[in-house]
């Protein structure tokens, strides 16, 4: 996933990330998205929970872009 946070988050976002055991990486970026964060899930349903129930929900997050590698 990329994300867009607000300024000054990065490292609220990071500790937040940190939380879910699903998130295997997460870096930050300079240039267009803040972060790049690797998600890794059993099943297509369970990695769609992960992103709409756990990471978008993180406050001060401003867009996410979802790329998802099979």
């Amino acid at each position: 996933m990329l994300l867009n946070v607000e300024l000054g988050s990065d490292r609220e976002m990071k500790d937040s990330l940190k939380e879910i055991p699903e998130v295997k990486e997460a870096h930050q970026l300079y240039g267009v998205y803040d972060f790049i964060v690797q998600v890794e899930a059993e099943t297509m349903e369970e990695l769609k929970d992960v992103i709409a129930e756990r990471i978008r929900v993180i406050g001060k997050i401003r867009s996410t872009l979802s790329m998802i590698c099979i």
